[in-house]
């Protein structure tokens, strides 16, 4: 048994624990982002150089499984030792800062709502898509940044350098409004994602899987994950369209011609990508094939 001396101190030091426990959680949430964020730009960058349809490296003739010829564009690893040559290994970091920025405002922005919204009654998803369209609006300026200082790789320029440098840059030049170019798409394919993600795995954890089955537990905590995956395969468009728009004729070479068309708005865009058949252009690292219109003829 504890003496009433012990409970008392217990009770009397459960807020302050509390208070540095939530802290301590609150940072090593930040820094983990952070790190994260860090350790996948290299990813990112070479992904929004394919977006945007730099391609400095000539294709390789290769065979399919079937036989054919087919040319293969330069994978992941290929396109990351180009830019070390280009600008060296620190290139590989281009427009860090930003998407550092970006990750610690999400995650103190999504703390706060969803501390606003414990009290609130509603559907989880309905919750979760606040939370995702409010974070979007509080870190989209600080995406378009990033995106605009990685994309000067494809004309060598400088125009855009640290976060405050953009800030003043694309303030000058554009206003409150070129914070939030390629906003609505951005936050289309989130909340798509989010509803058809959520919604399959209701109704396969509801109607697919058996109650009988002895590993239905462990296949419903799975279910959400691989719907997930699934679900972003089809949103990936949204998520290039808005890539583009960030950078379409805001003084770029990515983002004006002959690299890339002036577009009035990102439906224009979208059209634009649709018949060309390019609206998957940058969702893979590896086995990218040179689009078929562009393949020459092979004399077998």
């Amino acid at each position: 048994m504890e003496s009433v001396e012990n409970l008392s101190g217990q009770a009397a030091g459960v807020e302050p624990d509390t208070t540095r426990t939530s802290v301590d959680v609150d940072t090593a949430v930040l820094l983990l982002g952070a790190g994260v964020t860090a350790i996948t730009h290299p990813l990112l960058y070479v992904k929004l150089l394919i977006q945007v349809g730099h391609e400095p490296l000539p294709p390789t003739v290769g065979t399919t499984m079937f036989g054919r010829r087919v040319l293969y564009l330069p994978g992941f690893f290929s396109y990351a030792q180009h830019i070390v040559k280009v600008d060296g290994k620190t290139g590989l970091f281009r427009g860090l800062s930003p998407r550092i920025a970006s990750s610690v405002i999400s995650t103190v922005v999504r703390a706060c709502i969803r501390l606003c919204l414990e009290n609130v009654s509603s559907f989880q998803t309905t919750q979760e898509m606040i939370i995702q369209c409010l974070s979007r609006v509080a870190t989209h300026p600080f995406h378009v940044m990033s995106v605009r200082c990685m994309a000067q790789f494809v004309g060598r320029e400088v125009k855009y350098g640290g976060i405050f440098s953009c800030i003043i840059k694309i303030f000058k030049e554009e206003g409150v409004a070129g914070f939030y170019v390629g906003l609505m798409p951005h936050v289309l394919g989130e909340v798509l994602f989010l509803w058809c993600c959520n919604l399959l795995a209701h109704f396969i954890n509801t109607y697919a899987v058996d109650e009988n089955f002895t590993q239905a537990s462990a296949v419903r905590s799975y279910t959400k994950f691989v719907m997930g995956i699934a679900v972003s395969v089809l949103t990936y468009p949204f998520m290039l369209v808005a890539d583009l728009m960030a950078v379409n004729n805001c003084g770029l070479a990515a983002g004006l011609p002959p690299h890339s068309p002036i577009f009035k708005s990102w439906l224009h865009c979208w059209d634009h990508l649709s018949q060309k058949g390019l609206l998957f252009r940058g969702s893979s690292f590896f086995f990218r094939r040179v689009p078929v219109t562009s393949l020459p003829s092979f004399n077998e």
